[in-house]
């Protein structure tokens, strides 16, 4: 009994290991994605962090099963003010970026 409790808890540290590590792979992904699209907009960025707001297995188009995350991130247009972004990835692909209404340089 105590060999099979040894071989579950090992597998429950593996399975967060490996999460982790997964986490910080994807996490990358989706700032350097948030910096292109802001890039492209002329927005700006702020603090170069994103923060998990979901995660949940969702079956794509082609009907595979992906987990889908959502990270926040804030950006600036002006530098003046701070706005809100969300960004959805499918697996390593995005999915859709949402941002707050925000103020258009002049």
């Amino acid at each position: 009994m105590q060999f099979l409790l040894n071989i579950i808890l090992l597998g429950l540290i593996g399975f967060a290991l490996h999460y982790w590590w997964q986490s910080g792979e994807y996490k990358g992904r989706a700032l350097k994605l948030a910096a292109q699209y802001c890039q492209q907009h002329d927005l700006q960025l702020l603090d170069q962090s994103m923060v998990i707001s979901g995660y949940w297995p969702y079956r794509n188009s082609r009907k595979v099963w992906v987990i889908r995350r959502i990270y926040d991130f804030e950006f600036t247009s002006t530098g003046h003010h701070r706005y809100r972004g969300k960004l959805t990835l499918m697996g390593l692909q995005i999915d859709v970026i949402e941002l707050e209404a925000y103020q258009l340089p002049e």
